[in-house]
């Protein structure tokens, strides 16, 4: 049951510690006048024009607009919440999160009006965040902005983004709308939001949508901000819920011959949640399921992550989570990210399995339940990795980078009946249509922990990292970033400039041996990289992946550039199946195109210099 209790703390428990969290909005601090005032710079034009449809002046300032519309990144919003970023100062304030979560609400209520065709009353919107020290006074400034727009709220307190998402369908919740407040895996300074309704997370457009309507509000109160939230919101515990449901699926799935309740007794398991929200897997999940979790890391949240970036990616998380698994002997690690829409293993020989490999590991399991799906990944997979689900029996559909195009793509595909049970990113995003399409750190743990306990109860000892074998590594992979030079509001269409000028030298055959990859390996003849259909997807950020082939080898590797939505740069993507092949491509690339075409004037090509100077 939900509880409606408005305690000052939030007691979590894991290996016999507690842990206890400072309340979001305890009800005192709640009912105050809020007041967020602003100096505007004397030199600043401010335009007020009239409008025939509204009753008051509409103040329009450009400038602090774009501010507002900058803090979208692609499906979600990010910004510096605090100061401490060198060149960075702060834009994620609480002026402008109210105004985000007030337009927010509004468009949920505009939405459910539109579905029903009659006005909606008791809209219900919940708040999770994570434990970054900026979540407290930003959330109170969520509460007031779903309160300005007529939403009831919920206060989940410490919670993961996908249990923010199942929060809007596991009774006797079933929110119409959710927030999470997290920044994933960036640093202490930053923190953003993401959005879902009952039909899962906005897509690029609506956020943008949300964000213009956000920084009219946010022009229209430059002067002064003045909230009184009169109503607390209402503090639920749906974690230890969400926590049930994956217990419950873990039981009914291993449903184990001998104790069905503790399917998880003998093995040990390690967690390392990086001091963000993950800590509950171990003693919500793992403990009650009987697993051991002594040696697990880091599980008490802390908002200045001490210990490492929380991220499956990080080299530090997966080096120490590796060394837990060996010095205990362990049957499997478990890294999350800080909001757990994300994770990566380690499996009992301490293999860190992330990336290429995680996908290849899940692709695995999906394809015993599911012979001949497609499984849908951004275009920086290898193609080792196409080999590898191919040889399974699937089918890979390589798409646009972003977790949110991937799982797009998967949906698109199986509403045309083209069956796709899996769709991930190698960042770790990974979503499957068995659960909502939602990319949750969590729940592709479960599977791999099902699959483990399967294996073992079939008189297996190999471990879970055997299921990747046969999967072979590119010999050689990188990532180069180049930096835009230029002003924040000018550097989106200076990136964009040089991506289609990359485009226009390949088609204009300026590099000898390079192909613009249309539809990398994939069998569905529409879509792809570059949408043909009647409905393309809407393009967050600009990218192209060209294959690089010569005489003597062959097509030997690709050229992934695209746009960042997250930071002013674009990111350089290379793969080589040969020796010393990205250093060349590197250079050619460099010479041939930036030098040639003068991108380098409008991009900090130091990264791509360095590395084809020392390979």
């Amino acid at each position: 049951m939900a509880s409606t209790s408005s305690a000052s703390s939030i007691s979590l428990q894991g290996n016999g510690q507690k842990t206890s969290l400072p309340s979001l909005a305890g009800k005192n601090a709640l009912q105050i006048n809020l007041s967020f005032s602003f100096a505007l710079p004397l030199s600043k034009v401010i335009c007020v024009k009239s409008s025939g449809t509204v009753n008051y002046n509409e103040v329009v300032v450009d400038e602090e607009m774009d501010k507002i519309r900058r803090l979208q990144n692609g499906s979600d919003v990010r910004g510096v919440a605090l100061e401490g970023e060198k060149g960075r100062t702060v834009d994620l304030t609480p002026p402008a999160v109210e105004a985000i979560a007030e337009s927010f609400g509004e468009w949920v209520i505009n939405g459910l009006e539109k579905e029903r065709g009659y006005p909606v009353e008791d809209v219900k919107v919940s708040l999770g965040r994570d434990p970054r020290v900026s979540g407290a006074s930003l959330s109170v400034a969520v509460f007031a902005g779903l309160a300005r727009a007529g939403c009831i709220v919920f206060d989940m307190g410490l919670a993961t983004t996908p249990a923010c998402f199942m929060s809007t369908l596991l009774p006797p919740f079933s929110y119409d709308a959710s927030i999470m407040m997290t920044a994933s895996h960036l640093p202490y300074t930053r923190n953003g939001l993401k959005f879902f309704t009952k039909k899962g997370g906005l897509t690029s457009p609506e956020v943008a949508e949300i964000c213009d309507k956000a920084a009219r509000k946010y022009a229209n109160r430059l002067a002064k901000v003045s909230t009184m939230l009169r109503t607390p919101p209402t503090k639920v515990d749906f974690m230890s819920s969400y926590a049930k449901h994956l217990r419950d699926i873990i039981k009914e799935r291993v449903n184990h011959p001998q104790h069905y309740d503790t399917p998880l007794d003998g093995f040990q398991i390690i967690v390392n949640a990086g001091n963000g929200s993950g800590g509950f897997f171990t003693w919500d999940v793992l403990d009650k399921l009987g697993a051991d979790t002594f040696g697990s890391l880091h599980l008490d949240p802390d908002g200045m992550f001490p210990n490492h970036i929380p991220n499956p990616e990080d080299k530090t998380a997966m080096a120490l989570t590796r060394a837990a698994v060996l010095e205990n002997s362990a049957d499997l690690g478990i890294v999350f990210d800080t909001d757990v829409d994300r994770s990566g293993v380690v499996d009992d020989k301490g293999n860190p399995i992330n990336g290429d490999k995680l996908i290849a590991l899940i692709s695995a399991i999906v394809l015993k339940e599911h012979p001949g799906t497609t499984i849908v990944t951004d275009a920086r997979t290898s193609m080792a990795l196409t080999r590898f689900i191919t040889d399974k029996g699937g089918q890979h559909c390589l798409y646009r980078v972003g977790y949110r195009n991937v799982i797009d793509k998967g949906v698109q595909l199986n509403k045309e009946g083209i069956e796709a049970h899996l769709m991930m990113e190698t960042s770790g995003h990974g979503a499957l249509k068995e659960n909502h399409f939602l990319d949750d750190g969590a729940y592709m743990v479960v599977k791999i922990i099902i699959e483990m306990v399967r294996m073992k109860l079939a008189g297996s000892d190999e471990g879970i990292g055997s299921l990747i074998k046969e999967l072979e590594e590119p010999l050689e992979s990188l990532e180069l970033r180049m930096n835009i030079i230029s002003e924040p509001r000018h550097a989106k269409a200076k990136g964009s400039e040089a991506i289609e000028t990359f485009r226009s030298y390949i088609e204009e055959g300026c590099l000898k041996g390079w192909e613009l990859d249309s539809c990398g390996d994939c069998w569905v003849s529409e879509g792809c990289l570059v949408d043909t259909n009647d409905t393309p997807a809407a393009i967050d950020a600009q990218m192209y992946r060209a294959k690089v082939s010569d005489k003597k080898h062959g097509q030997h590797g690709w050229v992934h550039i695209r746009q960042s939505i997250h930071n002013p740069n674009i990111a350089v993507n290379m793969q080589s199946s040969i020796r010393g092949g990205c250093q060349s491509m590197a250079k050619t690339f460099r010479n041939e195109f930036l030098q040639a075409s003068g991108m380098d004037k409008i991009l900090d090509i130091t990264q791509i210099t360095k590395f084809v100077n020392s390979g």
